[in-house]
């Protein structure tokens, strides 16, 4: 497997299980494990906006989806099995909606990060398979 699977699961606990404190957990082992990524710590950013906006603060989403986009948007597109240009797009989508309703608590709503590698996408599902009885 090309994927580390500290990635393959924090894929799977975001898409899946909406687990963002333990996506956090996750991948902030490889991002230490790899040189402080840029690219890892833009995921993770992602990641805890997405805590931090289903728990109510709006403020924490904001500041973090912002570190984490401004990350993302200056890694060039790699192969790292996922969308990319789309999480970015989604992100920013999701950034400008808490901006324009956070004076009237907006409801949660989670994003989906796209797996474009059958390969990883597979991982992904018997990372899913395994935690089904």
């Amino acid at each position: 497997m090309k994927y580390d699977p500290r990635y393959v699961q924090f894929l799977h606990l975001f898409n899946n299980k909406r687990d963002y404190f333990e996506c956090h957990e996750v991948l902030e082992d490889l991002w230490m494990d790899d040189a402080r990524d840029p690219f890892w710590q833009g995921l993770l950013q992602v990641a805890v906006a997405h805590f931090h906006g289903r728990n109510g603060n709006v403020g924490g989403a904001v500041k973090l989806m912002e570190a984490g986009l401004e990350k993302l948007s200056r890694q060039p597109d790699r192969d790292a099995g996922i969308d990319l240009d789309r999480l970015r797009k989604d992100g920013g989508r999701w950034l400008a909606r808490l901006k324009r309703e956070a004076g009237n608590d907006p409801p949660f709503e989670p994003m989906v990060i796209a797996v474009t590698d059958p390969e990883l996408s597979e991982a992904v599902f018997r990372v899913r398979k395994q935690e089904t009885p």
